[in-house]
């Protein structure tokens, strides 16, 4: 069945959705998006992905296309019409679709371009590697400096799992100054001594919406959380680790650099976690 998408206020089967050859997102990669995870057919954490979409417009000094009480229509519109039960809802906003290209801003009356769109991922929640757990490597991170404004600039991010994936390994942690930023797609977490160590909040990490959520629920469980940075020689010799994000949730990871983390087999507190956050994430989804 193709799918239907949104695009700049049409719903539209998805051989038909066309943008702009000079949309600023195609030529600059000006752009934001957000990945909201949908479980049995309700929206995860929506509105902490709307804040952080309004956010990330403010920094870009970008226009919003609507309001977030609009976009969660089309959210609900888009699960409705692609019948999606679990899978993710991806949006894109970019500046806009100039008549030219040009470094410099078009005029502010320029319509954003907005584009979603459904991504079906039956049994999202029960995925295998949840058992098995990842196998991660570290690289040095070669992004830009603000990666805490969620751009649609991922090339570097693209070539690190691709890296992983020459190694055999599933995702690649990003190291700048001698510590640990982040995953190429998530947040990146260590375990030791019954303590979960996250690298703090500032450019250097996207502040994620699953990240917050995880923290609050492990403080509310009475874990003890460190916000800090730790280097790789930390995290191979720590007890867990695991990552968030809104597709993966909680997702152990057993392995750096060839090195087995713990036991090399998912630990008890990023299971725990991860069963926390689906239980109380499909409570509180609209």
């Amino acid at each position: 069945m193709t799918r239907i998408v949104y695009v700049n206020g049409e719903y539209l089967p998805e051989d038909q959705a066309k943008v702009s050859v000079f949309d600023r997102g195609f030529l600059f990669a000006d752009g934001v998006y957000e990945v909201t995870s949908v479980l049995d057919g309700k929206l995860i954490d929506f509105e902490g992905h709307a804040k952080r979409l309004a956010r990330s417009l403010n920094e870009l000094d970008m226009r919003a296309p609507c309001d977030s009480d609009r976009l969660l229509e089309i959210h609900r519109e888009l699960v409705t019409r692609n019948a999606l039960v679990d899978g993710m809802i991806y949006l894109q906003i970019t500046r806009g679709a100039p008549n030219d290209r040009d470094f410099a801003y078009p005029a502010p009356e320029t319509e954003p371009t907005l584009v979603l769109f459904t991504q079906s991922k039956p049994g999202l929640a029960e995925s295998p590697m949840a058992k098995t757990g990842m196998k991660v490597i570290s690289i040095e991170d070669q992004r830009w400096g603000r990666r805490d404004i969620k751009t649609v600039q991922l090339l570097y991010p693209s070539m690190g799992k691709m890296m992983a994936k020459a190694a055999g390994c599933d995702d690649a942690w990003m190291v700048e100054d001698g510590a640990v930023t982040e995953g190429t797609s998530n947040n990146a977490y260590i375990i030791k001594d019954g303590t979960i160590i996250t690298r703090n909040l500032g450019t250097e990490i996207l502040h994620g919406i699953t990240r917050a959520a995880v923290l609050r629920f492990a403080r509310e469980a009475q874990m003890k959380v460190e916000e800090r940075p730790f280097t790789v020689a930390e995290a191979q010799a720590a007890d867990e680790a695991f990552i968030t994000s809104a597709s993966t949730f909680v997702m152990p990871v057993v392995e750096l650099d060839g090195t087995p983390i713990g036991t090399g087999k998912p630990g008890p507190v990023a299971t725990r976690l991860r069963e926390i956050y689906l239980e109380e994430s499909r409570k509180a989804a609209i």
